[in-house]
């Protein structure tokens, strides 16, 4: 087998079981030195005062890899530096970011809570933006120095937030949000060697045996040869892209584009807003169903 990241460092949240864990095997087993996160929460986010992430780290090094393992919550600020801080002082660098970690607290909008709105948005989105903050900083300090890293950054967002998902409007807001976050991040940090991508992957784990049939669904294990390639030097020509993966299906998102348009040659009458309007949406492509209608 070749080996696409040999020497590579990386760091994966929410690895210790799932998807993130099937990552952090995956980036292992290709050579990479893994920073294993994972802050031991329930699939509701509540403390469980369970170390998955110790575990996975013993599958690594049992299987003659490197790892460490990490507590971080990832969306506390100083945490997420430290555990950047921690890969450069372990392993000497880090080219390597995975953002996985998150959890559900699935409610129709009428019946949402102020509480659990904050902490979907914050685990998903801010745990999102704190990693990239702190490893971006990073790389833009090597670039500087004249020892610019080919460094790779894979985000997860997710059908939900791509399309819509009846009954998951928090999580849905938190996935479109790094979507958006993973398209500016790739125009503002091209200039110091990374490239950030997102994938949008479907799997039987904890968070979806409670909202949808998984008796077909995909296995964690499924989505991670592609975030191995990704994370390799080969895909240093691939970024700003959302990539979903479906089992054995792989494919390119668009996203949010400029479609037909019509130039009233002055300010809008609103009583011709209605008939222009109208006329571009019946050339405009139907949007996609949400998922649940």
């Amino acid at each position: 087998m070749a080996r696409l990241l040999e020497g590579r460092i990386a760091i994966v949240t929410g690895a210790g079981r799932g998807i993130g864990r099937a990552h952090a095997l995956e980036l292992a087993r290709h050579g990479a030195k893994v920073v294993v996160n994972d802050f031991g929460v329930s699939l509701a986010g509540e403390g469980t005062g369970e170390s998955p992430a110790e575990r996975v780290v013993e599958e690594i090094v049992a299987a003659g890899g490197e790892a460490v393992a990490n507590a971080a919550d990832v969306a506390d600020f100083a945490e997420a530096e430290a555990m950047v801080r921690q890969a450069i002082e372990t392993y000497g660098g880090l080219d390597i970011l995975v953002n996985n970690a998150g959890f559900v607290r699935d409610r129709m909008l009428v019946n949402t809570s102020e509480e659990e709105w904050d902490a979907v948005i914050r685990v998903h989105l801010k745990g999102h933006f704190a990693t990239l903050r702190h490893a971006g900083a990073y790389w833009r300090a090597e670039s500087k120095a004249g020892r610019q890293r080919d460094a790779r950054v894979i985000n997860t967002s997710s059908g939900a937030g791509l399309q819509g998902s009846i009954g998951q409007g928090t999580y849905s807001a938190a996935k479109a949000g790094i979507a958006g976050l993973t398209l500016v991040a790739a125009a503002e940090m091209s200039r110091y060697g990374v490239t950030v991508n997102a994938i949008a992957p479907v799997a039987k784990t904890r968070m979806t045996e409670g909202a949808f049939d998984t008796s077909a669904m995909a296995l964690p294990e499924d989505n991670s040869p592609v975030v191995a390639w990704l994370a390799s030097e080969e895909a240093r020509d691939i970024t700003g892209r959302v990539i979903e993966i479906d089992g054995t299906t792989i494919t390119v998102e668009n996203g949010w584009a400029h479609g037909p348009s019509a130039d009233a040659g002055a300010r809008w009458d609103a009583g011709d807003v209605g008939p222009a309007l109208r006329k571009l949406l019946g050339e405009a492509p139907v949007p996609e169903k949400v998922y649940g209608t």
